[in-house]
């Protein structure tokens, strides 16, 4: 034994919790693996006392039919991975054409295995209720997408009930490269898409950095503008019975 070894007691210590991050409501992401952009933008979003947790699940950089279907096996092991016995509100897989891809249903299924206690949803789904609760049904669609990807959420959307008038995509085959697409000209690309006759402009993909654009797109074209995160996290805040609204991102956050 060595002697000068100083003897290492722990003192009792009355100890001070307050109520940590997440004391409103703790809100959960399962990103695909190479999103560079929704992190970001949920932080940016959450009021004070909200938690946002995020995992990711394996997926390649091409974003196909093909490769968005393949997320399907890694919903469950990926959700299970969040807050595990300490619990989520609401539970979210973050991506809208693998949202469509797989079907809702599908992927909350897997979510609702992986986080049981959760609330499970999708961004798709998010954005369905968005486009409803603004009353719109005759939408024109701009995408960084693939015209694969393009036509199935097209049919998508118009088995729900909406009208899709017009749907364009940038033909980007990688989500890193979805990442690097200036707002500035998201604002510009979405902005062409608009008609008459259009009610709403959907902006799709939580890989493109869509918060800065979307109040000043409502301006120029006097409509309602709902984009992936903006609707995935509008939706997300609901479900977990939080009423705040914020402004600056659109019509959406700011009276709904």
């Amino acid at each position: 034994m060595d002697d000068n070894k100083p003897a290492i007691t722990s003192r009792p210590v009355k100890i001070r919790f307050d109520k940590g991050y997440g004391w409103r409501a703790r809100i959960g992401f399962v990103l695909i693996a190479t999103d560079r952009i929704i992190e970001r933008e949920m932080f940016r979003l959450a009021p004070e006392g909200v938690g946002v947790y995020f995992t990711r699940l394996p997926s390649e950089d091409r974003i196909t039919l093909e490769t968005l279907a393949a997320m399907e096996k890694g919903l469950t092991d990926a959700a299970a991975c969040l807050l595990p016995g300490c619990g989520l509100d609401v539970i979210c897989f973050a991506c809208t054409s693998g949202s469509a891809v797989i079907g809702e249903e599908r992927v909350i299924a897997k979510l609702s295995r992986g986080a049981p206690g959760a609330r499970a949803t999708t961004l798709i789904s998010g954005v369905i209720r968005a486009l409803q609760t603004l009353k719109t049904h005759r939408l024109v669609v701009a995408t960084p997408y693939l015209d694969e990807i393009n036509d199935l959420e097209a049919r998508y959307l118009q088995k729900i009930g909406f009208e899709v008038l017009d749907i364009q995509g940038m033909n980007i085959l990688k989500d890193t490269d979805i990442g690097k697409v200036a707002p500035d000209f998201i604002l510009e690309y979405a902005q062409s898409l608009d008609r008459p006759d259009a009610q709403a402009i959907f902006v799709s993909c939580g890989a493109l950095r869509t918060l800065d654009i979307i109040d000043k797109l409502e301006q120029r074209v006097g409509k309602p503008v709902v984009t992936s995160n903006q609707a995935m996290f509008w939706d997300t805040l609901r479900l977990a019975g939080i009423a705040d609204k914020i402004e600056g991102y659109g019509r959406l956050l700011r009276l709904h």
